[in-house]
């Protein structure tokens, strides 16, 4: 039933290697289930909370990409959209339960845009540039939140921020954090990130930084439903709902292309199953915002268990199990959340590995590098993944307005370069 349900055969894979593909994917991706908590705690949600509905959530998307879609590609809520979560709740003075109301209003238009033929006249519509530019500034972001974290950059007065003190505990913890995972990621070494927070976890414990007051428990109580839908009528949050719902499409779908034409699954240049597949991830994101994490995407990581030989849903499946029997080790987890030389390598790393598709960007042409360079810059800059975007759609049309190629630009671009310009100047985010 298993091989007929999956078409193991079909696509020339067998239960063993389906098997452990799954437990590869699980090693490289299971370190959200540590960080997501460490970062949405910090803009006050329950640490519990975020815990219980980042692995909810994840299997849920895990488990109907693998049954709907037959794709070997887990969804979890996604780094990037975590910190600015975290960052809009700090910025907007607002309950995080009205946050998390932008989030199930993002997955809702994403489910639906997903059953028409209007997402794919979105994300056709968004020049690369802006979509390679929009990566990688939310890599630059998460990154610079890492560094933040650790202590490696600290405010300054004159300059902003500067260098912190190398000699402080919890940046020596983090630079070696940082270095043994890097060395582990250099040696190929599969589920790297996850074995080099281990390693710095067992480092700080043997230097009394960790402590732990258990290990195993039964799974921590939370809020069925933590949003405030209303709430985002109410203060009018829909630039944030913009922000959401555009990187989330861009991200998933992305991610989806690349990892099924790694696993040979593309049909003439096409994603066969590209309905249930970014369906499977809208509804992660729809039940993660209520039960209280980030938006949800499909996550690159799965490119290692394809890469060990992964071809299926079963993958996923596997996959999914994993990360739901780590809601037994709340304790663990919760443990290793509040030291964040564990997590801050983790957010540099995957930081990095976000730049990849700038290379794309024809930065010869300054009419398309530009608006690219502006939403990168932009980001990190202003904490705001939203006012990036914003930035690289107001100045793309216009630079190519003004160039004498405006006629290559579609309507929709400076529709939603109008709606930006009028949000930035009229109703600016405090």
């Amino acid at each position: 039933m298993v091989k007929e349900w999956f078409k193991l055969e079909e696509r020339k894979t067998n239960v063993k290697t389906e098997t452990l593909a799954g437990f590869t994917t699980f090693l490289t991706m299971v370190y959200i289930v540590v960080v997501n908590p460490a970062i949405l705690s910090s803009a006050g949600v329950p640490f519990d909370q975020v815990f219980m509905a980042t692995i909810i959530s994840a299997v849920i998307g895990t488990l109907l990409m693998a049954f709907w879609a037959n794709y070997p590609i887990a969804i979890a809520p996604g780094m990037g959209m975590n910190a600015y979560f975290a960052s809009v709740v700090a910025t907007e003075g607002l309950s995080y339960e009205v946050i998390f109301g932008t989030v199930v209003i993002a997955g809702l238009i994403f489910f639906v845009l997903t059953l028409t033929r209007v997402r794919e006249q979105l994300v056709q519509a968004i020049p690369d540039a802006l979509k390679y530019g929009i990566t990688g500034g939310i890599g630059l972001f998460i990154a610079f939140l890492g560094l933040q974290m650790s202590g490696l950059v600290v405010p300054d007065e004159e300059t902003f921020v500067t260098l912190g003190d190398l000699q402080a505990p919890m940046v020596v913890l983090t630079l070696l954090g940082l270095f043994v995972t890097l060395l582990l990621m250099a040696r190929g070494v599969k589920g790297a990130l996850f074995l080099g927070m281990l390693v710095t976890a067992g480092v700080g414990y043997a230097f009394g930084m960790l402590s732990f007051t258990g290990v195993v428990s039964a799974p921590p109580a939370f809020t069925l439903m933590a949003a405030d839908v209303a709430g985002v009528f109410t203060h009018g949050l829909y630039m944030v709902v913009l922000a959401f719902l555009l990187v989330t499409i861009f991200d998933t779908t992305g991610t989806t292309i690349g990892v099924a034409e790694q696993a040979g699954l593309m049909k003439e240049g096409k994603l066969d199953k590209a309905k249930p597949a970014l369906g499977a991830d809208a509804a992660a994101t729809t039940v993660g915002g209520m039960l209280g994490t980030s938006p949800t995407t499909a996550y690159i990581e799965s490119s290692a268990g394809v890469a060990s030989g992964g071809r299926s849903g079963l993958t996923g499946l596997v996959a999914a199990v994993l990360l739901l029997l780590t809601v037994f080790f709340s304790p663990l987890v919760s443990a290793i959340a509040d030291l964040p030389a564990i997590t801050a390598p983790v957010l540099i790393i995957v930081g990095s590995l976000m730049m990849e598709g700038l290379s794309r960007i024809d930065w010869k042409t300054f009419d398309e590098a530009f608006p690219a360079f502006l939403i990168i810059l932009m980001m990190p800059l202003t904490s705001s993944i939203a006012t990036g975007i914003a930035a690289g759609f107001i100045a793309y049309p216009a630079m190519k307005l003004v160039s004498g190629k405006g006629k290559q630009v579609p309507v929709i671009l400076y529709v939603l370069a109008l709606i930006f310009a009028v949000q930035m100047v009229f109703f600016p985010a405090h």
